[in-house]
């Protein structure tokens, strides 16, 4: 058994004891208690700090290092203290921690509500804040006062243990400067709690139940501080009990909305129990980011793999993540050893929830790691699609080139020598010279031919006009040309990028030629936009094709497109969008 554990095991019976010790110390001099001698009064009291000191020991067990849980419950045990200034309390010991620990509930509870519920202060400004109301609360307000507070002609007050020298001027002026002090404090954490509140507001709602009743709580304190500088001394009038029984609400709803918190963790490890099942059946790509973020209840979250040859970071299909967490998002590391293997972009409220981020990913750390080797594959695949498409658009690039250095040099020079030739041709006939204008007419239509055959080769190589005037063009241009008729049925207008005009022009070129061999008399084209593709379909009437096409589907398939090769069908898709 821990040391954790026998102080939980002890503090609930000595708190049963004091709160029992300050009712009946209330009940038997009213006068002077805050509780006053009612039954609700009574109730209130105990229902206030044993609710605090309970939720305290429950939290403290479900969470063992954080230090948020022994905080509550020793706030549960100030709350009783004030009942012990009352002279009826009967023990010396009693009365001088009644007087010094007046308000020593409120400090403890201020920071409780910062710190709920990681057990830790975030900034400086809370730690400061935080430690000026100690010292305000115990020093300034409690035992400075004590240590000269003397109940001249009070024969039935214990003896204050803390007393050396007896000063009501000073007991006086202690009171009014830390009521002063505590006001000024006390605005302070109710402007920060009210921060925090609002920043919780959208994505942590179980901190933000919580430190609604704390800011009431503190707003209350406050008010009884304000109230009580006319007279320089806390008081225990009906309106103060009055205020004190709200007070005492207030703390109640807080113990609650921790208990709250409590209730809705549990239910998360029921969700990671499910999640443990669910990402065990061996979930398809991406599921085990769906499952994480219904779990944690953050639809933002993105989860991404780490792939080890680059360090770059991919999704469940293989597809690159950016890693720069959003406004109001953090990232949190999955290591395997001292290796990261995976990261979780998530909403930054959720290091508000004590383990629960850390449980969830344990529980899905075999998933996360089966889906990453999984991812890496996709990436590799992915790359290689890339590298594919790459090759094609390299290959296009070049094919224009040629056809550009062609038609600006070899076909150029060849029309400058058929002029030439005509120019000389001209020249000879002049002359009458019958057998030289033979020759450079035979010449002259030789030049002719090649530079018909360089115009066709050029225009194999790279259409201009598919650059130039789009798909719907060079197809009609296509289909003057083609060796059998060729029908042009529904083509769309609009233009795509090159590598996909180009693809879907090749498979226009390829079809045409297919169809050729094997005798067809005639081809219809179609094209159009489907869900985001370009579909190309062509049909003819010739005999059953036997190629595959093999060259064609490469082509298709590395802009990630697909070829279906039927009988006397054939139909492209090719992403576009």
């Amino acid at each position: 058994m821990t040391f954790g554990r026998y102080c939980r095991i002890a503090i609930a019976p000595l708190a049963a004891a004091a709160g029992l010790f300050s009712v009946a110390t209330a009940q038997h001099d009213p006068i002077w208690a805050f509780a006053g001698g009612s039954t609700l009064g009574g109730v209130a009291e105990l229902a206030a700090g044993w609710s605090l000191v309970g939720a305290g020991l429950l939290f403290w067990s479900r969470h063992p290092k954080n230090r948020f849980g022994p905080l509550l419950a020793v706030a549960g045990f100030a709350w009783f203290l004030p009942e012990w200034s009352n002279p009826g309390v009967g023990t010396a010991l009693g009365f001088t921690l009644g007087l010094v620990g007046l308000v020593a509930c409120t400090p403890l509870v201020a920071h409780a509500a910062l710190a709920y519920p990681t057990g830790r202060l975030r900034s400086g400004l809370d730690v400061a804040v935080v430690a000026s109301s100690y010292a305000g609360a115990l020093i300034l307000l409690g035992l400075l006062p004590t240590t000269v507070f003397e109940a001249a002609g009070c024969f039935q007050c214990p003896q204050n243990l803390a007393l050396t020298r007896g000063n009501l001027e000073l007991f006086e002026a202690f009171n009014r400067y830390g009521l002063w002090i505590g006001i000024g404090w006390l605005l302070v954490l109710c402007v920060l709690l009210a921060w925090r509140l609002v920043r919780a507001a959208q994505a942590a709602v179980v901190v933000a139940v919580a430190l609604a009743p704390a800011i009431v709580y503190i707003a209350l304190v406050t008010w009884e501080f304000q109230r009580s500088l006319a007279r320089g001394i806390l008081g225990n009038d009906s309106f103060d009990q009055g205020v004190w029984r709200l007070e005492a609400l207030a703390l109640g709803a807080f113990a609650l909305a921790v208990v709250g918190g409590l209730v809705r963790d549990r239910q998360a490890r029921a969700s990671v129990a499910r999640l443990v099942v669910e990402l065990g059946e061996m979930p398809k790509p991406g599921a085990v980011r769906d499952a994480l973020a219904l779990t944690l209840g953050d639809p933002r979250l993105e989860l991404a793999y780490r792939r080890p040859d680059t360090g770059r970071y991919v999704d469940g299909l293989g597809r690159l993540v950016d890693l720069r967490p959003d406004r109001g998002q953090a990232v949190t590391p999955l290591l395997r050893g001292d290796m990261p293997v995976a990261a979780l972009v998530h909403d930054a409220n959720l290091s508000d929830e004590p383990g629960l981020l850390q449980e969830v990913l344990a529980a899905a750390r075999i998933a996360v790691e089966n889906e990453q080797l999984q991812a890496e594959v996709r990436a590799q695949l992915e790359d290689l699609r890339a590298s594919r498409a790459r090759i094609v658009e390299t290959g296009d690039a070049e094919r224009r080139r040629l056809e550009r250095d062609l038609h600006d040099g070899a076909q150029q020079l060849l029309v400058a020598l058929s002029y030439d030739l005509r120019v000389a041709q001209s020249r000879v006939e002049a002359d009458a010279d019958l057998e030289l204008t033979t020759l450079l007419l035979s010449a002259g239509e030789k030049a002719q031919t090649a530079l018909g055959d360089l115009r066709e080769l050029a225009h194999g190589i790279y259409p201009a006009i598919l650059a130039e005037a789009g798909l719907a063009a060079a197809l009609e241009t296509l289909a003057d040309e083609a060796p059998l008729p060729v029908e042009l049925g529904n083509v769309t207008l609009e233009r795509y990028g090159e590598p996909v005009e180009a693809a879907a022009y090749r498979t226009v070129v390829e079809g045409i030629h297919d169809a050729a061999e094997r005798e067809a008399t005639f081809v219809s084209v179609d094209v159009g936009r489907e869900e985001g593709r370009l579909i190309v379909t062509l049909r003819d009437d010739g005999t059953q094709r036997t190629s595959p096409l093999v060259h064609l589907a490469d082509r298709i398939g590395a802009l990630g497109g697909s070829l279906e090769v039927g009988e006397t069908r054939l139909r492209a898709a090719v992403p576009c969008a």
